[in-house]
């Protein structure tokens, strides 16, 4: 049976392509690529030598709590840039957070309404801003969801990451 190796890319499906690609652009720091020539609004981004991130236009349904997670280098700098621009967004998978690990998580809402978390290695846990922590925004401890349905695989070590950062 073939082992899947890596993820490739990720396609959002956006509603307003320009200004989400200038999201991605310019608050997330993404490097614009080319993208094949589809007969279909498209954008293609560099995350990082392996993989990508599409965002192609259509009119489909949204999803409330699917999601991307991305890693950023400087969560504290994302934390307070999100902040400032009011797309951090509480209500699917609640407040910013530091994950047992010490990864740290925040949700936000790029310009067409897709969910995208932020996340920050392990590693990154002595580097964070202690205002983050006091911040009306912020929320110790895992989401709770309220449902008391404990099925799936789980772990009190569970981390996002698996690699050299972990």
């Amino acid at each position: 049976m073939p082992k899947i190796t890596r993820i490739n890319h990720v396609t959002l499906i956006v509603d307003q392509l320009e200004e989400t690609a200038r999201f991605y652009e310019e608050e997330l720091g993404m490097e614009p690529i080319p993208a094949f020539v589809f007969d279909y609004p498209t954008a293609f981004f560099r995350i990082n030598d392996e993989q990508q991130l599409h965002l192609t236009e259509w009119e489909d349904a949204k999803s409330f709590r699917g999601h991307v997670c991305l890693e950023v280098d400087d969560f504290n700098g994302l934390f307070h840039r999100a902040k400032a621009l009011e797309i951090i967004d509480v209500r699917p998978w609640g407040k910013v957070r530091q994950l047992p690990d010490g990864a740290m998580q925040l949700f936000l809402r790029d310009p067409s309404d897709n969910l995208v978390e932020i996340t920050s290695p392990p590693s990154y846990r002595d580097q964070v801003d202690p205002a983050i922590f006091s911040d009306e925004l912020y929320a110790p401890g895992l989401y709770v969801s309220g449902r008391e349905d404990f099925r799936g695989y789980k772990a009190e070590n569970a981390t996002l990451y698996h690699g050299p950062e972990a």
